[in-house]
């Protein structure tokens, strides 16, 4: 059977974003395996007293493992944009498929992938870019991340087509993920 993964962020025992999370797990359960019993992920989840935590839960139709991992955020700062018609629709434990897309691209510390000429997500966020003061982040991802959730609930973020030939005209650019976030990039490099 087909593992799935959830990522959550814990921060001095504090489970962040677990709403978004269990809805995630819920649908996926539902979608893949016809599963609709519920499985509260706050019953299972034991945070670490102290540090910055990415819970790590593999399951399917059941959760198979929890790993607690001390997390430290990725410097990035080049990207390459990619075609490919990747799917990665629901969030697999195996991403073999994206590490491999990514492996070709050594030079860059990520890759953006852009999916039938639009622009999707890096192989670890989704993103958004900044124009006239507002965020956007593209309308059709690879995943719908839970923090991308949240933000779109919020009014954070707004949803549009993003095409590589947008990009000249954004002011700034961010990555989003459960374990970062949202956070704006400064300084960077993409390259189409």
């Amino acid at each position: 059977m087909t593992l799935l993964l959830e990522t959550i962020r814990i921060n001095n025992d504090q489970v962040e974003n677990l709403e978004y999370h269990q809805q995630r797990f819920d649908n996926s359960r539902k979608i893949l395996f016809n599963d609709t019993r519920p499985l509260d992920l706050a019953s299972k989840i034991t945070p670490p007293p102290k540090g910055l935590i990415r819970c790590r839960i593999l399951y399917d139709t059941n959760i198979r493992s929890i790993q607690y991992i001390p997390y430290t955020p990725k410097d990035l700062k080049t990207f390459t944009i990619v075609k490919s018609d990747v799917d990665y629709s629901h969030k697999y434990a195996d991403r073999s498929i994206l590490e491999n897309l990514k492996a070709q691209y050594p030079q860059s510390d990520e890759i953006i992938i852009e999916k039938d000429g639009l622009l999707t997500d890096t192989t670890i966020s989704n993103i958004a870019f900044l124009e006239n003061g507002e965020w956007f982040t593209p309308s059709d991802p690879l995943l719908k991340g839970t923090m991308r959730a949240k933000l779109l609930k919020d009014g954070f973020l707004k949803e549009k087509p993003i095409y590589k030939e947008d990009i000249s005209s954004f002011q700034g650019f961010a990555l989003i993920n459960a374990m970062i976030g949202f956070t704006p990039i400064n300084d960077f490099n993409i390259k189409g």
